[in-house]
């Protein structure tokens, strides 16, 4: 059986390779028995995995909440 948390780690993967300019260095863990996921970008891409005044943040949030996988779940964007 797959790991809580993986579905939803890979639609945040998915949607964060589509909005930074280097997809590659996109990287998402599933951490405290699924509980947390972080992203990690290169820091160039940070500010657009953010967005203006946290939108774009906010929005990843609330698509991971909004899947069963991922409802629940807290989203970190580490440096």
């Amino acid at each position: 059986m797959a790991e809580k948390g993986e579905d939803a780690a890979e639609l945040i993967e998915f949607i964060a390779k589509a909005i930074v300019s280097e997809p590659d260095e996109v990287a998402v863990e599933i951490e405290d028995d699924g509980e947390l996921l972080e992203l990690e970008t290169s820091d160039d891409d940070r500010g657009r995995v953010i967005g203006r005044q946290g939108r774009v943040a906010k929005a990843l949030r609330a698509i991971l909440n909004a899947t069963a996988d991922g409802a629940g779940m807290r989203l970190e964007i580490v440096d």
